[in-house]
């Protein structure tokens, strides 16, 4: 018989080892155990572009203005097939294309290191377009060791 204003844990206030909250055995809170963060093509795609613009703005005055952007396909074709890149200049603007960028390159392995690499060749290659240098010329301390 439950008397009420009593209460039900023993006298020295603490629970049973083998149960949980309210007597339940195996329960643990709703967010338990931490789910891992949302990670998805698209914003490792977006992490790697960023990373790569940034060292480039720091490295190059001249890219400090300019923004570089994402869009998803190129509106058209040109004569030498899908471009990976526009690079604008009058309105300092570098739009990187992240399908083709994706699908049409091919990669040695499949991996992580692999693919931000490969993106961030395409970022390389077309702050080259944008201020008509080579691509080597923009990171010369980045690939000493070569």
């Amino acid at each position: 018989m439950a008397l009420w204003g009593r209460s039900r844990r023993p006298a020295s206030g603490a629970r049973a080892a083998r149960h949980g909250r309210h007597g339940r055995v195996g329960r643990s809170p709703v967010v338990r155990p931490p789910l891992p963060p949302i990670d998805t093509r698209i914003e490792r795609f977006d992490v790697s572009v960023g990373a790569a613009a940034e060292y480039l703005r720091g490295a190059w005055p001249e890219l400090r203005d300019v923004s570089f952007e994402i869009g998803r396909l190129p509106r058209e074709a040109d004569a030498d097939g899908i471009p990976r890149w526009t690079a604008d200049r009058e309105r300092k603007r570098i739009v990187l294309y992240r399908i083709p960028i994706e699908r049409l390159n091919r990669l040695h392995r499949v991996d992580e290191n692999e693919r931000r690499m490969m993106i961030e060749g395409e970022v390389f290659r077309a702050a080259a377009d944008y201020l008509d240098c080579d691509p080597w010329d923009l990171g010369p301390d980045r690939y000493r060791f070569f």
